[in-house]
C-alpha cells in the first residue's frame, strides 16, 4: 500500500493507466509538384503569397530583388528575421508576389509567408520560428471611419459661438 512514486509514469501505472497517448497535432511536410513549399502571408491590407525552395539564399519580390522592392534596410531586415532566426541564410530561394497595402505592411506579410513557408518545408522549425513570433498574424487593421466624425475617431473642432 505504501508504494512510492517517483515519476509521472509510475504514477500512470500506479492509477491503472497503460498507455499513454499524445494529443499533439503531427506537422508533416507540404511540397507542390515542384519541391516548393507554399505559404500565404498577410499583414493590414497586404497580401504575400510566398514559395520557397531549396537554393542559394536569393529573394525575388514582384519580379525584383528585394533590395530593389524595399529599398529601406529596415524592411530588408524585417524580410530576413525568419530564415537568420532559423539559422538558414543561403539555403533556401525564396519567390513572392505581394499586392495591397504599403511596404510596411507588405513587408511584415512576405515575412509572415516565410515563416509559414518555413513550417511546411521543415516542420522541425516550427518551434523556433513560434517562440520568435513569426508565425503569429499581425490582427491589427486600419479602423473604419464613423458617421458624424472627421476620422474614425477624431470629432470636428467644437465651437461654442
Amino acid at each position: 500500500m505504501a508504494e512510492t512514486i517517483n515519476s509521472l509514469e509510475d504514477l500512470g501505472t500506479a492509477a491503472g493507466v497503460t498507455a499513454v497517448v499524445s494529443d499533439a497535432p503531427v506537422h508533416e511536410q507540404k511540397l507542390d509538384a515542384q519541391g516548393r513549399a507554399y505559404a500565404t502571408g498577410k499583414r493590414k491590407n497586404a497580401i504575400a503569397r510566398v514559395w520557397i525552395k531549396p537554393g542559394n539564399g536569393k529573394i525575388i519580390v514582384n519580379g525584383k530583388e528585394f533590395n530593389a522592392f524595399f529599398a529601406r534596410p529596415v524592411l530588408q531586415m524585417v524580410l530576413q528575421q525568419p530564415i537568420v532566426a532559423a539559422a538558414r541564410k543561403d539555403q533556401y530561394d525564396v519567390v513572392a508576389t505581394v499586392s495591397g497595402g504599403g511596404l510596411s505592411g507588405q513587408a511584415g506579410a512576405v515575412r509572415h509567408g516565410i515563416s509559414k513557408a518555413l513550417t511546411y518545408f521543415e516542420p522541425e522549425l516550427r518551434a523556433v520560428l513560434k517562440k520568435g513570433g513569426f508565425l503569429t498574424r499581425d490582427s491589427r487593421v486600419v479602423e473604419r471611419k464613423k458617421y458624424g466624425k472627421a476620422k474614425a475617431r477624431r470629432s470636428f473642432q467644437f465651437s461654442k459661438r
